[in-house]
């Protein structure tokens, strides 16, 4: 062997092939770290009556929940409806250079100090007729014992006896647990009351990033033309809510300049009443004058008489002329259609189905306007 002579060395070749699977097999492991799925089942009668049943279950669950938070949606629904219907005044007061806060700040305010106004001008006399009540209880008693008519009675057949038994064992429970379903029922109308301002404020102050979230839903190709339709949709209901309410506070107002003129007693709080009753569609009018209208046969004949009067022609002017004039520019609805929808949305939910129904009918007309009708008649 010569000195120049290297030793040669046989290297073992590498292993690629090993490694790759071994790499794979590393990366599927952390992929899949509870290994891989199988086969899927297969799909034989069993498993399509085992699914389908599964279904119906699921969508009888979920109309049970829509049933019992019925209450909850509805509040949730009224609390927008007003949200939308007050951001009118909201933008204008933004168009005379205030913030947003500070705009929906006064409005909310503005609702606050209605709510006020009308539980001071209806809670004192209701209290003041039922103190000048409970307070001639005693002389109604004493004018009935001095009645020689009712000692006969009395003495024939013992009816103060069975009076004070009947008053003891039936109607003062009756009055305990009745008293009590009085206070529960204030106490609910009061959190409802809180709990919609609450809301109302919540979405006005979110009123247009809900609209721009909602509109992400839509495909981009059509997100203009939504966007276009729903704010005329969202226009519409703020000017029936504007509307309503102007109708309102007229009906009010001359019911108290009426009321104060023709002398009839708490003519503040029977207007309060006529404007809170004439925002309810087709009937409202009708249910505050015939209340109103009770309450004043209560005083007097002439001053009844006069009120059924005076509530007769004020409908009339307000039907053919206030009205339309009021409502030209906010709904375009046709009249037997704003009829039939109050009508059914009274029926599916009281007096705020009647409320929604007419700008709910104004917005399914525009997009059957708009959207319906064109591919209608581009077929």
């Amino acid at each position: 062997m010569s000195a120049d002579t290297e030793p040669t060395t046989t290297a073992e070749p590498p292993k690629t092939a090993e490694k790759e699977a071994a790499r794979a097999q590393e990366s599927d492991d952390a992929a899949q770290p509870y290994g891989l799925p199988g086969k899927p089942l297969a799909r034989g009668p069993f498993l399509f009556g085992l699914v389908g049943g599964l279904g119906v279950l699921t969508a009888i669950a979920l109309a049970q929940m829509v049933v019992q938070s019925l209450s909850t949606i509805i509040l949730i629904v009224v609390a927008m409806f007003l949200a939308v219907g007050l951001n009118p005044a909201v933008e204008a007061l933004q168009r005379r250079g205030l913030a947003r806060r500070g705009a929906i700040s006064i409005v909310f305010a503005g609702v606050i100090v209605a709510f006020a106004l009308f539980g001071l001008a209806v809670v004192p006399p209701v209290s003041q007729q039922l103190t000048e009540f409970v307070a001639a209880v005693p002389d109604y008693v004493t004018e009935l014992g001095k009645n020689p008519t009712l000692h006969q009675l009395d003495a024939d057949y013992q009816i103060l006896a069975q009076l004070k038994t009947f008053v003891t064992t039936t109607l003062g429970p009756s009055l305990a647990s009745g008293i009590m379903g009085a206070g529960l029922v204030v106490l609910n109308g009061v959190y409802t009351t809180v709990t919609l301002l609450v809301l109302m404020l919540y979405f006005l102050g979110s009123l247009h990033t809900i609209k721009e979230y909602l509109l992400k839903l839509v495909p981009s190709s059509r997100r203009t033309r939504t966007r276009a339709i729903s704010e005329e949709i969202l226009t519409g209901i703020g000017g029936y809510v504007a509307g309503n309410v102007l109708i309102s506070i007229i009906a009010g107002v001359l019911s108290w300049i009426f009321l104060s003129v023709a002398g009839v007693q708490y003519a503040l709080a029977l207007a309060l009443v006529v404007a809170l009753t004439d925002l309810i569609p087709l009937v409202g009018a009708t249910i505050g004058a015939v209340l109103v209208t009770g309450v004043a046969f209560l005083q007097s004949v002439p001053a009844g008489i006069a009120c059924a009067i005076f509530f007769i022609v004020y409908q009339q002017v307000e039907n053919y002329f206030i009205y339309p004039r009021v409502m030209k520019r906010s709904v375009d609805v046709a009249p037997a259609v704003t009829v039939i929808a109050a009508l059914f949305g009274g029926a599916l939910l009281g007096i705020v189905g009647a409320l929604l129904a007419i700008p709910v009918a104004a917005a399914i007309a525009l997009i059957i306007r708009e959207v319906v009708v064109p591919r209608q008649d581009g077929v």
